[in-house]
């Protein structure tokens, strides 16, 4: 419901400012909080910054090389490159990267711009979700990325939203048909790309399923 109109210039802005205020909040975090668990599986705050800068400090050669010695397995290459990086590079240094890469033209290898700035957005909810920081991204670039969700995206990321409806109580934006669950346009974007949030942060029948 409702649609958002973006350019590729205005995509580009989105992310760097993304990268920048990202990179600003970390720094502000004490030293325990890099330690701390976040929404994206089982990664701490290092590893999910680790694994967000990893396309600005890793070559295409030197990636096809990780990929390789993961037996061609994309989740284990990510997994094993953000817990090695995490334990090697400094809190200071890996936040850092975000910011000195805000205009890096890295993109996943699907989904080009707008998949980049759902790769910062939602990582960067990981974090500040799960650590109860409050930040609330800018609703230009969740529209965007709202707007962009569909079937293939929740399969892809494992989603189960089978007979559920997900209302925006913050824009008008809906997805999906059956029982509503209801929450902030950032909140149901987590739940779009598979995480499980704090209790509290959903309405409806079935919201308690996406807790925990």
């Amino acid at each position: 419901m409702g649609h958002s109109t973006h350019t590729p210039q205005s995509l580009t802005e989105s992310i760097a400012a993304e990268r920048r205020e990202l990179a600003d909040l970390l720094d502000t975090l004490p030293a325990a909080a890099w330690d701390a668990p976040t929404l994206c599986g089982d990664w701490r705050v290092r590893e999910v910054v680790a694994h967000m800068s990893l396309g600005f400090r890793y070559s295409l050669p030197k990636v096809a090389l990780e990929l390789l010695r993961a037996g061609g397995r994309l989740h284990r290459m990510t997994d094993r490159c953000a817990r090695r990086d995490a334990a090697e590079h400094p809190p200071r240094a890996l936040a850092a990267a975000l910011r000195d890469n805000a205009h890096h033209p890295w993109t996943p290898p699907v989904g080009g711009r707008v998949a980049a700035l759902g790769h910062d957005v939602v990582h960067g909810l990981d974090i500040s979700v799960a650590l109860g920081l409050g930040r609330v991204v800018p609703e230009d670039r969740i529209r965007v990325l709202l707007d962009a969700v569909d079937r293939r995206t929740v399969r892809f990321f494992g989603a189960n939203l089978d007979g559920i409806r997900l209302d925006a109580t913050d824009t008008d934006w809906s997805f999906g048909t059956g029982s509503p669950v209801t929450g902030t346009g950032q909140d149901l974007l987590l739940l779009a790309y598979g995480r499980r949030l704090p209790a509290g942060r959903l309405n409806g029948e079935h919201a308690g399923r996406f807790s925990g």
